[in-house]
Parts: structure tokens; C-alpha cells; sequence
């Protein structure tokens, strides 16, 4: 197992002991109460969040069997149905559903042979991923999901090396979804410190 790969692993456990803690004082009122995500509650973030882990575990059990796996049964119909379905549950089942996938899969990164983390599976979009690229997804999808849910937990405690990694992923992607010229001006001036620049952008000029 490659150095990158095991600081990935190691920084979904960690990622899965932080919710572990949030997650300690879900009430039914809690679970109910409306996320940061438009339209979700908590429990839909929690029940995405248990069946995205489910989505790894099978994904990590396929390659093992040298076997390309779908992320969701069902794609993202099968994905949307199930978080609806389970969005309603009682806060101590959906606290334990969380618990267990989690625990799941950091069971698993310890079942797949070396050999099988060049294997191939595939994501909810249809393209095949390499199965080591699955240890940083599910940290990233540990880490802002967290934050989603609104429990006190912000951006602001996100981990070091989840920031050192996926920040230049996420600046990559402004180009395209600037909205127009002057955006990506603007940003390309405050990111060169320039003092007589704008201020960081709204959100009303992302596209």
C-alpha cells in the first residue's frame, strides 16, 4: 500500500471518529431539524452519509473479488430512493446505521490485497474509478457531509491534509464555473494578493 493511499485511510478513520463524536447527541428533534443542505434534514444527511459508506464497503469487496461493482444499485434513482426511505427513521437508528457502515468500511481497507487497488470499480456517474481513489472520496464525503449536517461542526474544523488535498481539486474546477470573464478576473486578482482587488466573490457570481 502506497504512502498517499494509507494517509487516505487514515484520514477517513479519523474523519469517522470526529462524526462518531457530533453524532453523540442526536435527538429526535435534532434529526428532523433541516441541514445546511437545501431540502435535506439531518437524517437525510445522515442516511446518504451510512449508505455512501455502504457503497464503499461493496465497491472495496468487489475489487477483492476482481469483480467492477456499481456504486448504487439502482444508479441515482436507487440512490435517491433509498435516502428518502431512510430519512425518517427513528435518531437512534439512523445514529447506529452511521456507526456501523463506518465501521464497515474501515474494516475493509484492511481485506482488499495490494494487488487489487489498481482494480477498477464504478461510480454512481458510470465511470470507473481506480479502487484507491476510494479511501479519499469517502474521507471527502465524511468531511463536508459533517459539516452539512449543521451540529456545530463547520468547514472551519475541517482536517489539515482533507484541506491540503483537496483544495487544489476544488480550484481547478473555478474556471468553469465562473460565471462570466470579469468573475475570473476578479478572483485572479484577489488570489495574486492585490490590495486594490475585490474581496473573495459571493456566491451569487458562482455559475
Amino acid at each position: 500500500m502506497n504512502p498517499k493511499l494509507q494517509a487516505d485511510i487514515a484520514g477517513c478513520r479519523a474523519a469517522h471518529r470526529r462524526l462518531a463524536a457530533s453524532m453523540a447527541d442526536v435527538t429526535e428533534e435534532v434529526a428532523r431539524q433541516r441541514s445546511r443542505l437545501p431540502g435535506w434534514t439531518v437524517g437525510h444527511v445522515l442516511t446518504h452519509l451510512a449508505r455512501n459508506a455502504d457503497s464503499v464497503r461493496r465497491r472495496l469487496d468487489g475489487v477483492a473479488r476482481d469483480e467492477v461493482v456499481d456504486q448504487y444499485p439502482g444508479g441515482y434513482d436507487g440512490r435517491a430512493a433509498d435516502i428518502a426511505n431512510g430519512a425518517g427513521r427513528p435518531a437512534p437508528e439512523l445514529v447506529a446505521d452511521v456507526l456501523a457502515t463506518a465501521a464497515a468500511v474501515d474494516a475493509a481497507w484492511d481485506l482488499v490485497p495490494d494487488e487489487a487497488w489498481v482494480r477498477y470499480t464504478r461510480s454512481v456517474s458510470g465511470a470507473l474509478v481506480p479502487a484507491d481513489a476510494l479511501a479519499f472520496s469517502r474521507w471527502r464525503e465524511v468531511e463536508v457531509h459533517h459539516a452539512d449536517l449543521g451540529l456545530g461542526f463547520g468547514f472551519e474544523d475541517w482536517s489539515e491534509g482533507f484541506v491540503a488535498d483537496e483544495l487544489p481539486r476544488a480550484l481547478a474546477t473555478v474556471p468553469g464555473r465562473l460565471a462570466d470573464v470579469a468573475a475570473r478576473r476578479q478572483l485572479c486578482a484577489w488570489l495574486l494578493d492585490r490590495a486594490w482587488s475585490p474581496g473573495p466573490l459571493s456566491l451569487e457570481t458562482w455559475g
